[in-house]
């Protein structure tokens, strides 16, 4: 798999190499807030050089959400698997995300012919890392039928299956962003569940890679976003309104972080719903928002302690860097500057699914994709399922 390229790379799909070695990729992503399909095309080794070129999120209709969130919790991954309404929500997510292709590339003004791959995350809908047991919805073979590109899926199974958690899978591709940056670093990801990557210093020699510890820091906006919607008043707290009207209760904070996740050393993952919001159940919906908010805020406190060092720097992307209540807690809570990835001229909404497009590239290579310090798995780890056009 290391000489991608070539004639069986071309047989295979994906062998269009640039003579600057880069490849021109769409990446893929379905989070666990479940508001909609992130796409991003980009170029990219791989390795160290990534060139964003498009992005577009297409949200999903409240139909549809309704039922993707009925796949969730209830059962194991075997019988989810085996679940046939499970698998026609899994064709509609598929159709949803050639969809979101077709409309990316027509943005671009970029031809299917001209994409080498597609990496595709899928749905997450079971995760139990310490069962070794993972499940992303996303059909592969019928996504390249759809599109007429070849696909990578299934990116965490390995991980999994090796003993770590399968997530998270950004740290890679956060680290070939960040050169130049001010060091240690810390990005966080806010999506349904958010994660940490710390980089370490630049080697000092010029050789080798920064050090980098990831894991899953707790709740992102899933906690917040279900408690607007059980109490109709939206899909999430826009701007964090709802929060800077409330007072957090201390209490139910101190209840919340009372979970044993907390005191577990990195590499550490969750599954979306690994929290109980119970002690926030009889508060006012501005004080359970404001607690709730804190919650998330206090999460990402706690896993300092577990970092190598703590971050000089936090830059902040996906959808809970524009919950201004959320962002000022983390300053606060944190002691040093806590700023949005755009204003290093990243998209803080285009990341993840760029991620995913590298990722796809890292695959195809036989490179790694997860790391011991990452995810916890014993080697480093490649991984990903390929999916030729037919």
């Amino acid at each position: 798999m290391g000489n991608w390229g070539g004639e069986r790379g071309e047989a295979q799909g994906g062998g269009r190499q640039g003579r600057d070695g880069l490849r021109t990729v769409v990446g893929l992503m379905s989070g666990t807030s479940m508001d909609g399909i992130d796409a991003a095309l980009l170029r990219t080794d791989g390795r160290e050089r990534v060139e964003p070129l498009a992005f577009v999120t297409v949200p999903y209709d409240d139909g549809f959400r309704a039922r993707l969130r009925g796949c969730l919790g209830g059962k194991g991954a075997v019988e989810q698997a085996a679940d046939q309404a499970v698998h026609q929500v899994e064709r509609e997510l598929t159709d949803a995300h050639a969809g979101a292709v077709r409309r990316l590339l027509a943005e671009a003004g970029c031809a299917a012919a001209d994409v080498d791959l597609i990496g595709f995350h899928g749905q997450t809908i079971h995760h139990a890392p310490e069962e070794r047991r993972t499940l992303q919805i996303g059909d592969g073979a019928r996504l390249a039928g759809a599109t007429g590109i070849a696909v990578v899926n299934d990116f965490r199974s390995a991980d999994v299956a090796a003993g770590g958690q399968g997530a998270p899978l950004v740290p890679l591709f956060h680290r070939a962003l960040a050169h130049g940056l001010p060091r240690p670093l810390g990005i966080l990801n806010i999506g349904g569940v958010a994660n940490v990557t710390w980089i370490g210093p630049e080697p000092q020699d010029g050789l080798g890679e920064a050090a980098v510890v990831a894991c899953d820091t707790g709740p992102g906006n899933a906690l917040i976003d279900d408690w607007m919607l059980r109490h109709g008043l939206g899909r999430f707290d826009a701007g964090g309104a709802l929060a800077a009207a409330g007072r957090v209760d201390e209490a139910a904070l101190a209840a919340l972080l009372a979970h044993p996740y907390f005191d577990r050393p990195a590499p550490k993952s969750l599954d979306r719903d690994a929290f109980d919001p119970a002690p926030v159940t009889g508060l006012s919906t501005a004080d359970g928002a404001a607690t709730l908010t804190a919650f998330t805020a206090e999460a990402v406190v706690r896993v300092v302690r577990h970092l190598p060092a703590p971050p000089v720097r936090w830059l902040v992307c996906g959808g809970g860097r524009r919950n201004a209540t959320l962002m000022a807690m983390l300053a606060d809570r944190l002691g040093v500057a806590v700023e949005s990835a755009d204003g290093v001229g990243w998209d803080g909404d285009a990341l993840e699914a760029q991620a995913f497009g590298y990722l796809a590239v890292r695959s195809r290579l036989g490179l790694p994709l997860s790391l011991p310090a990452t995810t916890g798995v014993p080697s480093p780890m490649t991984g990903g399922r390929f999916h030729p056009v037919r």
